[in-house]
């Protein structure tokens, strides 16, 4: 073993340090702050550990000697030893490199503490840290004789044979690939799962590839036998806290809604446009979070369902949560709903009535107490990675029934295995949980047989602990596992499903065994897991259990198993298409409610997969039922992408650094004849209809493409009807229809007007600028911003609007500078002179890193009122040399009391990035004279003999021409940058006060 040990004087430590002090301007000290809460009703609630031991606390656990383990997250927000090469504006950040796992990669503050109760009085007497100099450390886990950690982007395990609570060795590296873009969505929350897989989860904004899967928000789970990964399910927004109920149940806490109720294989809900879309294009869909009768207060943390035995009854079964938000913990009865569980607010377990209070994490202990980790913050919202961090407060709590005693002293590691079976029995799950864990690292075939007779127990709760340590130990055979697919219990027969199905293929008597399960089964949630685990089988294995659910249907209502249904189908539908489409396309199949329900979905998903097996698994379809599938061909083929690029997160860097680059072009195979054939008969029965149009434009119908053309121009052709055709060339027309098109650019109907434009827009061609040119000075003004859009989108379009500016036709102001902005984006020179001479310098958009500072500073405006009468002074000293408000201060930059001031966004993108846009008259310039000397300045004043400049402090020089060598335009605005960083959160709200005033 290497020593490591760093010896405690706690004695000389405690006499050293005085007491801590109250944390500054609305923060308590520990004792009051515990004094101030009010627990539920039957519950006591006192302080476990506190600053100076314990800081920033981000997760507790309690190990196998019921001591509390907890993460000081130290280092939070930055990494150590790394460097920001790129920040969004969502503060993603893209660092010089990846770092190197401990102890070799860049030393943090982060630090992994046990906090013990030695004398048995319910506080923390007794602190040592496992190991400290982490790096953004973010979960803990016990087990195979060691400590599993979560840094990312590394799953780790720190070996401790001993028990010493000191490293043997450097850590293993079990996993590498896990985002650190933010550090408020890395990967977290490291919990054993009852099947002896080690789950964690990942926060919505970073991104992870890890052995080959990519993904950004969701649980993951790690087998530490088998080595393997997987990503568990998907999506659920940022995400922190994972727990498991009695039944084996996972949910995840997240800040979209309560809580999610985990299903192997699942999708959840993303924020598309900031996360990016999920990764399996052909979900179509996605599962809802946990319903629940009370809105919460903001991101629910930590939660944990409570499984002790300490707390009054009504707790048991209960999710407990952080609300960090309101600043409390609350308590949630869970009551099966379908296939899932609905929540309804019960009670508050803690209410802090403390605003600095911020409830990171919750966990149950050996004695049923509940522990509570405190990030004790004034601030709710960490958005500013420089920002000037308290990181000397943090507490941990210890909520207990009323009365309650210390627990005895414990050390279940050192039980023998016979004593870890007879756990199993425990009141307590953590009790029960620690048993399990520990029969799995020793893997002994002694507790194999106590272990099947507890799993054939009458007590579903007993009865499951029994099977999932006898998995665990590796005795769980298909012989036993098929005895237990005929247990009274709902959950042991859908957990024997799952635990067989992990293994990915059974034996041809358990793959029978599930279709006659998936077509008599009574209960939902054993259908709702053969459908989780037919998409884990072979082709062969999987579709019985498939079919007999499409034939059964009785679940198609049910929201949880008709997405679990479809998904079912889909992870099949190309693999075996051939019997799939046969099924789907039987007689006797078509009116199964189930079958109705996913054929249209069906259509679409071969449809869009752009292939020519793709195409022939449509037309049989389409064979079946032709006409109410149509809707469903026309959505496919319009979302073919074959070889499409990776997903990748969502409006992240590239994307946005470079708003002008378009994507590889579509790939896909032409229509199959056959199917091209379908879809022209159907448009020749009803070539009037949009869908039939579509798809007759997709397959290359001439005779259709004439129609259409004839119907947009056609003088007896209705409103509705022209209107339909527009928008399908909008998105199938071409150059050949222009013709049609350009005279209802002077429609007298504004919807036609409009509907023209867009297809222009997309169509292109120089006589579709020219005449979008020409229309433009006639166009009702509510138009006129997208036609402006539609011709700044294209260089030579632009040029010919530029010409009606210089031609005095339209007037320079009426245009916004928003849009002057998209003229930046084309990167031509001559149009680049023009915008200078008619608006000044403007930039094509405000730089990622800068809109993050944006958004930390909107988050300081918005957390309390501004004084304006601190802000005029605070205006006059920084601003008033240069700009006017309310008839006060100087002339040198624009009045600031005629522009947009009350859009808080412009005036703060205006501030922080003062040179993106810079008025004509106000654009500085570099004058250089014949002696060498370079002046800078605003031009103030000129004529034939002289020019004179003024700068950012209004002093003002005259420079003879005669003198001047060279006078050219600079980049950036004389306003300096940083101004709001000299200032505190509450002077910028006095400021912006003052600034956002009405006129007077």
């Amino acid at each position: 073993m290497r020593d490591r040990t760093a010896t405690l004087l706690l004695a000389a430590v405690a006499a050293a340090v005085p007491s801590a002090p109250a944390a500054g301007p609305g923060g308590v000290p520990p004792a009051e702050a515990a004094r101030r809460m009010a627990p539920a009703d039957g519950l006591a609630v006192r302080v476990f550990a506190a600053e100076p031991d314990v800081r920033q606390p981000i997760f507790v656990r309690c190990d196998d000697r019921g001591r509390v383990w907890t993460i000081q997250y130290l280092q939070y927000p930055n990494p150590a030893g790394l460097k920001r090469v790129a920040v969004d504006r969502w503060s993603r950040t893209v660092y010089d490199r990846v770092p190197e796992p401990p102890p070799q990669g860049p030393r943090g503050a982060d630090r992994i503490t046990i906090c013990e109760d030695t004398d048995g009085d319910g506080t923390a007497d007794t602190f040592k840290d496992f190991v400290a100099g982490l790096n953004l450390c973010t979960g803990v886990e016990f087990g195979h004789h060691g400590v599993y950690v979560l840094q990312a982007p590394y799953l780790l395990h720190y070996p401790d044979r001993d028990r010493d609570d000191v490293p043997d060795a450097d850590p293993e590296v079990l996993l590498s690939g896990f985002g650190m873009e933010d550090a408020q969505s890395l990967a977290n929350h490291l919990t054993w799962g009852p099947d002896g897989w080690l789950y964690g989860l990942n926060g919505s904004t970073t991104t992870c590839r890890v052995r080959g899967v990519e993904f950004q928000q969701g649980v993951w789970r790690y087998h530490p036998g088998t080595r393997e990964f997987e990503l568990f399910c998907e999506g659920g927004g940022n995400v922190f806290g994972l727990t498991f109920d009695d039944a084996g149940n996972l949910f995840y806490s997240s800040n979209l809604g309560l809580f999610w109720h985990a299903f192997q294989g699942g999708y959840y809900l993303k924020n598309v446009g900031k996360h990016g879309p999920l990764h399996n294009p052909y979900a179509y869909g996605h599962l809802s979070h946990v319903a629940h009768d009370a809105p919460t207060g903001g991101p629910t943390t930590g939660g944990t369902v409570y499984r002790g035995d300490s707390f009054p009854p009504r707790f048991r079964g209960r999710f407990l949560a952080g609300d960090f938000l309101r600043h409390t913990a609350s308590s949630w009865e869970l009551k099966p709903s379908g296939a899932t569980v609905t929540a309804s607010f019960r009670e508050l377990l803690l209410d802090s009535r403390d605003p600095w209070f911020g409830a990171t994490d919750l966990c149950v202990g050996p004695d049923g107490a509940v522990y509570v980790g405190d990030f004790y913050d004034r601030r709710t919202a960490h958005p500013d990675p420089d920002a000037d961090w308290d990181r000397s407060n943090g507490r941990v709590y210890r909520v207990q029934a009323l009365g309650a005693k210390a627990a005895p002293k414990i050390d279940l590691g050192a039980l023998r295995t016979e004593e870890l079976v007879a756990l199993l029995r425990h009141p307590n799950g953590w009790t029960a949980d620690r048993a399990r864990v520990l029969l799995a690292g020793r893997a002994g075939r002694e507790s194999w047989a106590a272990l099947r007779e507890l799993a054939r127990d009458k007590e579903p709760r007993l009865a499951l602990r029994g099977l999932w340590a006898l998995h665990a130990t590796g005795g769980l055979d298909q012989k036993f596992a098929e005895e237990l697919l005929a247990n009274p219990s709902e959950h042991v027969r859908a957990w024997a499903v799952r635990l067989l199905g992990d293994r990915k293929a059974v034996s041809p008597r358990l793959a029978e065994r599930f279709a006659e399960l998936a077509k008599s089964d009574p209960s939902i949630v054993v259908r709702a897991q053969l459908l989780c685990t037919a998409r884990r089988l072979p082709s062969g294995q999987a579709l019985p259990v498939v079919e007999q659910a499409l034939r059964r249907g009785a679940d198609v209502g049910d929201p949880v198993l008709a997405w679990l249904l479809w998904w079912a189908v889909e992870s099949q539908a190309m693999a075996a298409a051939g019997r799939v489409t046969a099924f789907f396309a039987e007689a006797e199949n078509r009116d199964r409610p189930a079958v109705r329900a996913n054929l249209g979905r069906l259509v679409r998903r071969y449809a869009a997969d752009g292939t020519a097996a793709g195409y022939r698994a449509a037309h049989t379809l389409l064979a079946a039922e032709k006409v109410t599938l149509l809707p469903d061909l026309d959505r496919g083929l319009a979302e073919r992408a074959v070889g499409r690029p990776a997903v990748g997160q969502g409006g992240l860097f590239d994307a946005l650094a470079a708003p002008g680059r378009e994507l590889p072009p579509r790939k896909y195979d032409p229509l199959a004849s056959d199917l091209a054939d379908v879809i022209r008969a159907a448009w020749a029965a009803a070539p009037g209809d949009a869908v039939r149009t579509r798809l007759a434009l997709r397959a290359g119908v001439a005779d259709a493409r004439e129609r259409v053309h004839a119907d947009v121009s056609g003088p007896n052709t209705t409103r509705p009807a022209r209107l339909a055709r527009l928008a399908v060339l909008e998105e199938l027309g071409d150059t050949a229809c222009l013709p049609a098109v350009l005279p209802h650019l002077a429609s007298r109907d504004a919807d036609v007007q409009a509907a023209a434009l867009s297809v222009v827009a997309r169509v292109g061609g120089a006589e579709a600028g020219t005449a979008v040119v020409r229309a433009y000075p006639a166009l009702p003004a509510a138009l006129k911003p997208r036609a402006r859009a539609v011709l700044f989108g294209r260089a030579d379009w632009a040029k010919g609007f530029l010409a009606l500016i210089d031609a005095r036709t339209v007037a320079a102001a009426d245009v916004p500078v928003e849009q002057v902005r998209l003229l930046a984006l084309l990167g031509d020179a001559p149009i680049d002179a023009a915008v200078r001479k008619h608006w000044g310098r403007v930039s094509p958009g405000t730089p990622e890193e800068k809109l993050a500072e944006v958004r930390r500073f909107r988050n300081d405006l918005r957390a309390g009122p501004g004084d304006a009468a601190r802000g005029k002074a605070l205006f006059a000293q920084h601003c008033g040399a240069c700009h006017k408000l309310f008839g006060e201060g100087g002339t040198v930059g624009p009045d600031l009391t005629t522009t947009s001031r009350a859009d808080t966004a412009w005036l703060l993108a205006s501030v922080v990035d003062p040179g993106a846009v810079v008025r004509a008259p106000y654009v500085p310039v570099a004058v250089r004279t014949d002696d060498g000397v370079v002046r800078t300045g605003i031009v103030a004043e000129q004529d034939g003999a002289s020019l004179t400049l003024v700068d950012a402090k209004a002093e003002r020089t005259r420079v003879p021409r005669e003198r001047i060598e060279s006078v050219r335009d600079l980049s950036a605005s004389l306003m300096p940058e940083k101004l709001l960083d000299a200032l505190t959160p509450q002077e910028r709200r006095d400021l912006f006060r003052y600034l956002q005033q009405p006129g007077r």
